[in-house]
């Protein structure tokens, strides 16, 4: 599905890993690790319905939106066991929501809120030395405020100035229940965010050229070069050709995150996902509704192939049977959430398997 030029894509890529020293709260955006709670959260380690066995934690993404004063915190979940792999049945996305107050009402002295104030791009992707404050330069971090509300009938999201990456005590006793001993934990890495429109000039265009080069003599696909232009924008020139295995949706997902192969997440709510694959022709009919207020749910963002390669265990050098082509995330279009909830909402995801699971390993 194309996406509309109006729609606001943000992408993720992988910004280092976190130091085990280091200590990261519900507002970080992460791969691996352990899900880090809201304060009013409670969580059991979500169970893989066609294994039964526990689910390891994949990514995290704080994405609170523009029009609601919720803090709220996406935490994706997926079956390590082989035989499940590729299959939605054995995925859980959970979404979790809290106000403010209920944060400030169980703070102590070693609790800090997030901090709200704004951060800009360029903030995120090159000066990335806020990830992981010590304890000294985190007692100077102010206390939230109130999130700005926005009446205009846009839902877009304001991710790209409220997600944070500060240190927060996350509660122990609280995080071993939510990984049972016998799954796997994935090794934690930070997730850095920027506007897909300010890829351009961010990468060496030589090196992404070459990567299309090799992609070119794999399949006998001509992609054509990414050409930057004087205006700042870079134009790409394809010519249509068969593709070998003959999958042309694969093809245009190839193109389109050819700017950025190394993304892991994109994220674009209420937008129109990528899909690696033909997507189903009901895929309007697919997606249920939401199982609490009744309302549809939209697309929120999608998880990519090249995050597969950093999903290794904690501690080891081995890789885990967990393969994927893309991840789909659709979520409650009225992010319905009831005062003194302590148990996350589960919305619904989708996986596609990958075409050609090779071509990012």
């Amino acid at each position: 599905m194309a996406t509309s030029i109006h729609e606001t894509v943000l992408v993720g890529i992988c910004d280092g890993a976190i130091d085990k020293k280091k200590n990261t709260s519900y507002c970080t955006n992460k791969i691996g690790d352990r899900p880090d709670l809201l304060p009013i959260i409670s969580l059991q380690c979500p169970i893989c319905s066609l294994c039964q066995r526990g689910l390891s934690h994949v990514v995290q993404v704080y994405c609170p939106l523009a029009t609601s004063p919720y803090h709220r915190t996406i935490n994706v979940f997926a079956c390590t066991n082989p035989q499940c792999s590729g299959k939605s049945e054995s995925w859980i996305v959970l979404r979790s929501q809290c106000l403010d107050d209920d944060i400030k009402g169980r703070q102590d002295n070693k609790t800090k809120t997030c901090r709200e104030s704004a951060m800009s791009r360029t903030d995120w992707c090159d000066e990335a030395d806020d990830w992981g404050m010590d304890e000294e330069e985190q007692e100077n971090v102010a206390e939230s405020g109130e999130r700005v509300r926005n009446d205009s009938v846009s839902e877009e999201t304001d991710v790209s100035s409220k997600l944070q990456g500060l240190s927060i005590d996350g509660g122990l006793d609280q995080q071993s229940a939510l990984q049972p001993p016998h799954a796997h934990v994935f090794q934690s890495f930070y997730i850095s965010v920027m506007e897909e429109t300010d890829l351009d000039g961010f990468h060496d265009t030589d090196h992404e050229n070459e990567l299309l080069r090799e992609y070119e003599e794999r399949e006998g696909v001509m992609v054509g070069e990414i050409r930057s232009c004087g205006s700042g924008e870079a134009h790409e020139e394809y010519e249509k050709a068969t593709v070998k295995h003959g999958d042309e949706v694969f093809t245009g997902f190839m193109k389109k995150i050819s700017l950025c192969p190394e993304q892991v997440l994109r994220y674009s709510w209420a937008g129109s996902p990528l899909f690696i694959t033909e997507q189903p022709f009901n895929v309007s009919e697919m997606v249920p509704f939401c199982g609490h207020c009744g309302s549809p749910r939209v697309f929120e963002f999608q998880l990519m192939p090249a995050l597969v390669s950093l999903l290794c265990s904690a501690g080891t050098n081995s890789d885990t049977p967990l393969e994927f082509g893309t991840v789909l995330v659709y979520t409650c279009r009225n992010s319905c959430w009831k005062s003194g909830s302590t148990v996350p909402v589960e919305e619904f995801i989708f996986v596609q398997p990958d075409p050609d699971q090779k071509l990012f390993k």
